[in-house]
C-alpha cells in the first residue's frame, strides 16, 4: 500500500485545507506535506529526499504542486492525483516576481525571475506517470482547458463549477483513494 504525499501551490503552505482533509481519511498513509521553498530547483530537491526514502507513493499536487507532481512522476514513474494543476508556471507566475506573501501565514518570500527559468527547465510530458487529473472550470487563477489538453492522455475529471482553491477536495476523497490502490 502506498503512501501519500501532498505538494502544496504557489505561495502556499504544507498544512493547509487539503492536506488536512487528506490526513483526516488516509490517516497514517499520509506521510507528508512539507512547507515548499520559493525556489523550483530547491522545492524539487526537498521532495526528492521524501520520495527517495518511499516506497510506493501517491504524490497529490495541486496548481503549482501539480506541475512538481508531474515532474517527479515522469521521473520517478510514479502516481499522481493532480487538482488544477498548473501547465506553464513560467508564464502565469510571471506577474509575481518580487516579494509575495504566503496565503496560509503572510510571510513574505521573494520570487525571483530566475525561478521562472527553473521552472521551464521541469517542464515534461506526461508519458511515463500514471495521472488522474481532477480539474474545476471556475478556477479563477488557470484556464482549465490548458490541463485537459495537456494531460488528454490521462484519466482527466472536469467539474463544472469550483474554484482554484478546490474547496471541495471532499468530494473526491473516494475516487483518489480508488485511484491510490488501483493496480
Amino acid at each position: 500500500m502506498s503512501e501519500v504525499l501532498y505538494i502544496h501551490g504557489f505561495a502556499s503552505c504544507g498544512k493547509g485545507q487539503k492536506s488536512t482533509v487528506l490526513k483526516a481519511y488516509f490517516g497514517e498513509e499520509c506521510c507528508d506535506a512539507p512547507d515548499l521553498p520559493p525556489a523550483p530547483f530547491d522545492a524539487i530537491s526537498m521532495i526528492e529526499e521524501i520520495v527517495s526514502g518511499q516506497g510506493e507513493i501517491l504524490l497529490v499536487g495541486s496548481s503549482l504542486g501539480g506541475y512538481y507532481a508531474t515532474w517527479l512522476a515522469e521521473k520517478y514513474g510514479l502516481k499522481a492525483v493532480l487538482l488544477n494543476p498548473s501547465t506553464e508556471p513560467y508564464e502565469t507566475l510571471r506577474p509575481y516576481v518580487g516579494w509575495q506573501e504566503r496565503f496560509c501565514d503572510g510571510e513574505r518570500f521573494e520570487f525571483k525571475s530566475i525561478y521562472l527559468e527553473q521552472l521551464k527547465h521541469l517542464k515534461v510530458s506526461p508519458k511515463r506517470g500514471n495521472y488522474l487529473v481532477i480539474l474545476q472550470s471556475q478556477d479563477e487563477v488557470l484556464d482549465y482547458h490548458k490541463a485537459k489538453l495537456f494531460y488528454q492522455d490521462q484519466r482527466v475529471v472536469v467539474e463544472y463549477g469550483g474554484n482554484h482553491r478546490f474547496e471541495n477536495i471532499n468530494d473526491y476523497l473516494s475516487m483518489i483513494g480508488n485511484f491510490k490502490n488501483a493496480e
